[in-house]
Order: C-alpha cells, then sequence, then structure tokens
C-alpha cells in the first residue's frame, strides 16, 4: 500500500470513529437522560445536539489537560469531570435540562453504561 493510501484510509477511518463516538455518546446520554431523575431530553435533535457538544467538552478537557470526562477508571476526578460536563451542556443546548443532583446521578448511571458498552473510547 502506497504511503497516498494509507493517509487516505487513515482520515477514513478517523471520520469513522468520530461517527462512532458521537452514536455511542448519543445512545449512552439517551439511555442516562431516561433513568436519571430530573434530566430531560426534549426531542432526538436535541440528544444529537446534546452528544455533539458532550464529544466536544470531552475533547476539549482531554486535549488541555490530558484528563478523561469518564467515570469509572479515572477515579473522583473523572467522575466531578463526567458530572460537570453534563451540566454545562444545558448552557448550549436548547432543550437540555438538568439539575447539579441530576447530573451526579447521570456521571454514575452514564459510567457505568459507558463501561458496558463495546469500543474504543480513545480518539
Amino acid at each position: 500500500m502506497s504511503n497516498a493510501e494509507s493517509n487516505t484510509n487513515s482520515g477514513a477511518s478517523t471520520v469513522w470513529q468520530v461517527i462512532g463516538r458521537l452514536i455511542g455518546a448519543a445512545v449512552v446520554l439517551a439511555i442516562t437522560a431516561f433513568f436519571t431523575p430530573g434530566f430531560s431530553i426534549n426531542n432526538i435533535w436535541t440528544l444529537v445536539i446534546a452528544a455533539i457538544v458532550l464529544t466536544v467538552i470531552d475533547y476539549l478537557v482531554v486535549k488541555f489537560t490530558g484528563l478523561h470526562a469518564s467515570p469509572f477508571g479515572k477515579g473522583f476526578v473523572g467522575f466531578a469531570l463526567a458530572a460537570i460536563t453534563l451540566y454545562v451542556t444545558q448552557f448550549f443546548v436548547a432543550g437540555y435540562t438538568i439539575s447539579w443532583m441530576a447530573a451526579i446521578i447521570g456521571a454514575l448511571i452514564y459510567g457505568v453504561i459507558d463501561y458496558f458498552i463495546p469500543g474504543n473510547q480513545n480518539m
């Protein structure tokens, strides 16, 4: 395989990784909102936008701090980052509402669900 073909395949692979991560985030977010009292997402488009915002916030946190907002495997810091990320998202997405307590409960539920959904979470 030539270097140009390798770069093309690598770029396509990255796009599919991002799309897969967004779909995974949307599924986990929908399940989390369903099981968390005080957490609501109005419709499917709000869910899609919230998943994008959560993914971007998580990417920025990782990029600037090196910390992953994953409740499992990262201890209290990951749990706190997940709760803060869930809470802050409501300021960027209309139709997405969550209270502080729901963000804490949601981070726990998000972590449990995210732990069991297969796939590589690293980009």
